[in-house]
């Protein structure tokens, strides 16, 4: 989506990824419009976002938009987000709930390629409607919330932390081949690879990278990943 954004709009964008691994929190200056595009975790952004945006500095920030993408829908997410920007002295300009497939395998079931592709390419009107909004710097449009929405971004997300968000269920199969692609992939460089293969550390967020897009499909979440479909998009 982060692509497809910078290619519509025709404008620069930063990977927060490469950021938050390297834990940098340097001045970042933007001119005008800032977009953030995110994945939602729990109805809400990652909280490793989160703390990133609330620990760095930004300069000449005039809107910020967030563009979130899920599996199911974001909840009540632009809240937050909303609160977050009072905090930073962002002018918000609101949340775009984008579907794309879905890749928990710790907790839900992942589409098939071929559904893959269908669900990406009915994602394509609401980037581009997306893209409208900034060009013209006008609000997203507000969503219509229910009380499970808000139930979920507040309490369902605050117990969801410390009760799901861990590493010590993933483990390597014997199909590893050391190849270190998930110790790459960390954005919290929670993976060393000891004598071949992946060991965990305790500042797992859950992004599935590691297990995802592993080449060989040989990383598995205990018994709730296993027959399910990695899906990672290149």
């Amino acid at each position: 989506m982060a692509r497809e954004l910078h290619r519509q709009l025709n404008e620069d964008y930063i990977s927060m990824n490469t950021l938050i691994r390297n834990n940098d929190h340097s001045l970042q200056n933007i001119q005008g419009t800032l977009v953030f595009v995110v994945p939602t975790y729990a109805w809400r952004i990652p909280r490793i976002v989160e703390e990133w945006i609330r620990l760095t500095a930004f300069k000449d920030v005039e809107e910020v938009y967030f563009v979130m993408d899920c599996g199911g829908n974001i909840g009540n997410a632009g809240h937050y987000n909303r609160k977050l920007c009072e905090k930073k002295g962002f002018n918000y300009k609101g949340t775009m709930e984008i579907i794309m497939p879905e890749n928990y395998l710790a907790m839900f079931d992942t589409p098939e390629d071929d559904e893959a592709k269908k669900i990406i390419k009915q994602a394509d009107p609401v980037i581009k409607q997306a893209v409208s909004c900034i060009h013209q710097h006008l609000p997203f449009p507000s969503m219509s919330l229910q009380l499970k929405d808000k139930f979920q971004s507040s309490i369902v997300n605050t117990v969801f932390y410390p009760l799901f968000v861990k590493a010590a269920a993933f483990y390597s199969t014997d199909e590893c081949i050391g190849c270190g692609l998930c110790e790459k992939l960390c954005p919290l460089k929670n993976i060393q690879i000891k004598d071949h293969r992946p060991v965990w550390g305790k500042e797992c967020t859950h992004c599935m990278a590691c297990i995802a897009k592993c080449p060989k499909k040989a990383i598995e979440y205990g018994k709730k990943s296993k027959g399910k479909n990695r899906y990672y998009i290149d």
